[in-house]
């Protein structure tokens, strides 16, 4: 075949590809169009201030429609009832009393990445630092101080490994604590300091030290970290995004164990006895838990069903007894208010 025989076919070829993307892509906003249309309505209130008078649960909304990625805020008295919606959209939020965290990502020709700290009237007062791909959120309990995690490269969980995170400690002030990387690593009595360590899911203990995840190679850890002393200590292994209780006793978290990848269980560990156990809820969830008091655990799971992009907020015991329920239709990244 000549040249321009070759040329002719590779823009038949290539023509053939992108109207048959095309063609994919509009199917899918149609499909997708049609979905939101046939949503059913989420019941809003206009009273967040009201709200916010007694404990309360903010998280992102996930119904579909114009509000789709607002932080929204419902009594913890009534989580499943009308909801208030706030001026930010944010793809994973965290609050307070104080103040709140909102990691966000705008997504015209070229998508740009934002850490944001919201003062209780829920307007911008900093900009903390982010690198990538929003993927963690979480404030001290007096909100002065904010962790924030984030992909640099885009990669996710689902390889060990293979995957560069992000996570900058910050306070709420603006003023930069570090990032994680430039703490030390010991594991098991020896420093670590492989190219490959990444870090992830701060929780606060209190202003000073935190608990979170270490990785290297195929193998995590729940590490404990001090901010005076830039040094993080191994607890145990196999622990992703962990989560401190109320009483600060126990870490509820993710672990992989021998599940495929991409896969885990949730588990409570009691940080006097050493002792770990299995959570009811036999899903895999990718998400950290929040503690909705000390006796049971909520958190985010994806709608299975084909065409929709919303998900709940589930909760279970946190002793491993009884079954999951959906505590907050709809809605993704709860954080507890007390």
């Amino acid at each position: 075949m000549s040249r321009t025989g070759r040329t002719v076919v590779l823009a038949v070829v290539i023509l053939v590809a992108v109207v048959g993307s095309l063609g994919y892509v509009l199917h899918r906003r149609g499909v997708q169009e049609r979905t939101v249309r046939h949503a059913p309505p989420v019941a809003t209130r206009s009273d967040l201030g009201e709200v916010r008078k007694g404990p309360y649960i903010v998280f992102r909304d996930t119904a579909l429609g114009g509000d789709y990625g607002r932080a929204a805020a419902v009594p913890l008295t009534a989580p499943s009832g009308p909801r208030a919606l706030t001026p930010a959209s944010c793809d994973r939020v965290y609050a307070t009393n104080h103040d709140a965290l909102c990691l966000s990502a705008d997504r015209g020709v070229v998508t740009t990445y934002s850490s944001t700290l919201l003062n209780d009237r829920w307007a911008p007062t900093h900009h903390l630092p982010i690198t990538g791909i929003p993927s963690r959120a979480r404030l001290s309990r007096d909100g002065s101080l904010a962790a924030t995690t984030n992909f640099v490269f885009g990669d996710t969980y689902a390889n060990p490994g293979q995957f560069s995170t992000r996570t900058f400690l910050s306070k709420a002030n603006g003023g930069t604590v570090g990032e994680l990387e430039s703490f030390s690593l010991m594991v098991d009595g020896k420093k670590v300091t492989r190219a490959d360590r990444n870090f992830w899911g701060v929780t606060f203990a209190d202003d000073d030290h935190f608990y979170a995840t270490a990785a290297a190679g195929h193998t995590t850890w729940l590490v404990k970290g001090s901010i005076s002393a830039k040094s993080m200590t191994s607890v145990r292994t196999d622990v992703e995004c962990p989560s401190l209780s109320p009483d600060k006793t126990r870490i509820a978290f993710k672990k992989h164990g021998h599940l495929p990848p991409g896969q885990w269980r949730l588990a409570v560990y009691d940080l006097r006895t050493g002792g770990e156990q299995l959570l009811s809820e036999s899903r895999s969830v990718d998400d950290q838990i929040e503690w909705l008091d000390n006796r049971r655990v909520v958190y985010g799971l994806p709608r299975t069903t084909a065409g929709t992009a919303s998900s709940d907020v589930w909760a279970a015991n946190a002793d491993g007894t009884g079954r999951p329920t959906i505590l907050i239709p709809d809605a993704e990244s709860p954080a507890v208010v007390r």
